[in-house]
């Protein structure tokens, strides 16, 4: 059986231990990882021989976190309680021998693998820009369980240990330095290796400043008068961020706060009691049902077709140098593609490219790139309004503005050019890929690939079908996605798809809530406690209100050519009210709100359109409303077959326009709710407020049944 770290004495007397877990493809932390470590340190503390400990990976991953494959079998608190001291124990026996133990850093060290590497007495890493280190286990509902929330304070301060666990962002090896969390910085992986033995060498005896007796916390412990006025606020600070949806957040300053007055050991079985509640919530169980299981399936390829083999884009054309289209490019050209960048005229490609450049020179200034990079990175992008430039294309995007017109003519010059075999795919956020396809004079290698503004800050691509689109085209628009860095999900061809089809549901529901006499204000707080990342209101006027009235006219004269009276959402005689007086969105810098020079506030006309009503309903119901509309009409697009899978449609909800990541997901929220109960609920808010809330037939049916979505 192959072990998870193997050990090797040098003649210098310091034992090497390399972390090597089989049959993964990351160092994670559980049972064979620890047996090998306590190893380790039961060889450091009881052979003679042994002068010091190096910590070492054979992988390209220092160590990535928790086993969370079996964590998420855990249903008893005792599990997980345990399972945190088990760590623990390790951990302590290694750092308290009195020899010197250093992790040396090659890689990510991320979660358990960074507290296993706070357990040594020193860390060197590799100076390398792209390597992480870090606490992230926040984000998935979780707090560092090996003593994380206890080492951190102690070693780097209460404030800072504070934002690296309850943020859960990466550090870089230099920003880490800096703040005392690493001891040193290698060029290469021989002077990595080299550095550590020197600091074992020259540090025979060695213990953990903690451990002193004459230890002083960096700023303070929880008695300072910096620590008192910090946590007399920070609770309050965390509340209005999450309204309280993220209990990991509470418990990480639990931890800190209550670590600040107890001696070492009794701080960290008090942390492994905070860890247990964690990780018996259901908000842990969603994200990582949803953003760890399934997440990682679609990267993986669940949504692709099995068939086609993995392709490369090398060249990529894209017609529209707007906002979306110099967004596709310049992520574009980061991952190497060659680029061509048309529009109607030079002006308008070459300020498509200038969008690139600017985020560049910003990068520039913070020292996440160099010169030469930003340079080699804007070479990759050709601005130019001659079609010929798209010969030699893999893939064509257009991203020009959503009229069927304009689309089927730079659809139909494009493919004069390319080659036969080359894929079109329509940027289009609402407008049904089949039908642009009737443009095509290939409608088998055209598809959707509607990416989400700003592109090169938000993570999804959401891939849509045609009624012709081949299996080959759809693996092939896919490992596009994969390749830019993004995460694709697969959907099947409906009006507004997925993500756009549903996330109206949320903004209309918001304004229909005006138009019935809440308080806007009211409406605006309760799309934040939902969980959700911008308000109804504040959102509509983000996207545009004009843009809203242009789509639904297009769907009405669409379904009037089909023979179809499409039924009007109460919120949209709203919007036209808004719009008819000029009040287009913040672009116009007046919409819902008032936009100025110093900030937004909302419009205060719209008391007078809109007349408050006497009596105002629960904030309760106005989140229930927010939530359900959504989740809802998700169902349906499960029960259409416009989505493929209950994963797609989770990510999707999250990444695509920031469904409550501590639900899961619009489709896990049904589930964590319960099946049953949420027809309940829906069918007492379909009959207080309207049909639009009637529970998707398929959950009627799961409901009796006793079944749930994702089994």
């Amino acid at each position: 059986m192959e072990r998870a770290v193997t050990l090797e004495l040098g003649d210098d007397g310091i034992l090497v231990a390399t972390m090597n877990l089989p049959g993964r493809p990351m160092n994670v932390v559980g049972d064979p990882l620890m047996a090998g470590i306590a190893e380790a340190a039961e060889r450091l503390a009881t052979d003679p021989a042994v002068k010091g400990l190096i910590l070492a990976s054979s992988k390209a991953d220092f160590c990535a976190g928790g086993d969370l494959d079996n964590m998420f079998t855990w249903t008893r608190p005792e599990q997980a309680f345990e399972g945190s001291m088990a760590m623990k124990r390790v951990l302590r026996r290694m750092e308290t021998t009195g020899k010197p133990v250093v992790a040396a850093i090659a890689g990510h060290a991320l979660g358990g693998g960074l507290e296993i590497a706070l357990a040594c007495h020193a860390r060197i890493v590799l100076d390398d820009p792209k390597l992480k280190l870090g606490q992230p286990e926040v984000k998935l509902g979780l707090l560092p369980g090996g003593g994380g929330t206890q080492r951190l304070p102690r070693l780097v301060g209460q404030q800072a240990a504070l934002q690296i666990c309850a943020e859960g962002n990466d550090i870089a090896p230099a920003k880490a330095l800096q703040m005392g969390l690493v001891t040193e910085l290698a060029q290469d992986r021989d002077d990595l290796m080299f550095k550590a033995r020197t600091w074992c060498a020259t540090h025979e005896k060695s213990q953990q400043p903690w451990d002193a007796p004459k230890f002083r916390w960096p700023g303070g412990d929880s008695r300072s008068p910096a620590s008192v006025q910090m946590f007399s606020i920070a609770p309050s600070i965390a509340s209005a961020r999450s309204y309280g949806n993220y209990p990991a957040v509470q418990h990480i300053m639990s931890c800190v706060f209550e670590g600040g007055l107890l001696d070492f050991d009794s701080a960290c079985e008090m942390e492994s009691r905070y860890f247990a509640a964690c990780v018996m919530s259901p908000e842990s169980k969603a994200m990582i049902g949803t953003l760890w299981f399934q997440l990682n399936a679609i990267k993986k390829g669940a949504s692709r077709p099995a068939g086609p083999a993995k392709t490369k884009v090398k060249k990529l054309g894209i017609l529209g140098a707007g906002m979306m289209g110099a967004g596709i490019a310049y992520d574009s050209a980061r991952a190497g593609i060659d680029v061509v960048l048309l529009d109607t005229s030079m002006e308008a490609a070459e300020k498509g490219k200038a969008y690139g450049q600017g985020l560049l020179d910003k990068a520039l200034k913070k020292g996440r790139t160099t010169a030469d990079k930003r340079e080699a990175l804007l070479a990759r992008i050709s601005p130019t309004t001659d079609y010929a430039a798209l010969d030699g294309c893999d893939l064509v995007i257009e991203a020009v503005f959503e009229d069927r017109a304009i689309k089927a003519d730079v659809t139909a010059k494009a493919e004069a050019v390319i080659a036969p075999s080359a894929v079109f795919a329509s940027n289009t956020s609402t407008l049904p890929i089949t039908g642009l396809a009737k443009a095509s004079a290939r409608p088998a290698n055209f598809i959707g690939l509607h990416f989400f503004s700003p592109v090169d800050k938000m993570p999804l691509v959401e891939i849509i079908v045609g009624g012709e689109t081949s299996d080959e085209t759809l693996a092939r628009g896919f490992d596009y996605v994969l390749q830019i860095g993004k995460t694709p999900i697969v959907v099947n061809d409906s009006r507004g798809f997925y993500t756009s089809r549903v996330f109206a549901t949320y903004v209309m529901e918001g304004i229909a809530m005006l138009k019935e006499g809440v308080h806007p204000r009211s409406i605006e707080v309760a799309g934040l406690q939902a969980g959700m990342p911008m308000p109804p209101l504040a959102l509509q006027d983000e996207v545009s209100l004009s843009l809203s009235m242009h789509v639904a006219e297009q769907t009405k004269k669409d379904l009037a050519a089909e023979g179809k009276t499409p039924s009007e959402h109460p919120g949209m005689a709203v919007i036209r009210q808004l719009c008819e007086a000029g009040r287009i969105g913040k672009k116009a810098r007046q919409g819902f709100y008032d936009y100025t020079d110093d900030g937004k506030r909302l419009w205060p006309g719209l008391a007078e359109l809109f007349p408050v009503a006497a009596s105002q309903p629960d904030q309760h119901e106005l989140v229930d409303r927010l939530m359900f509309v959504q989740a809802n009409e998700a169902a349906r697009c499960l029960e259409e077959g416009v989505l493929r899978s209950v994963a797609d449609g989770n990510i999707g909800s999250i990444f695509g326009w920031g469904f409550a990541p501590f639900r899961g997901g619009a489709l896990q929220f049904i589930d964590t709710v319960g099946v049953a109960a949420f027809v309940a609920r829906a069918r007492e808010l379909a009959a207080a407020h309207g049909p639009r809330f009637a529970p998707a037939a398929m959950l009627v049916r799961l409901a009796e049944a006793g079944g749930r979505l994702n089994n």
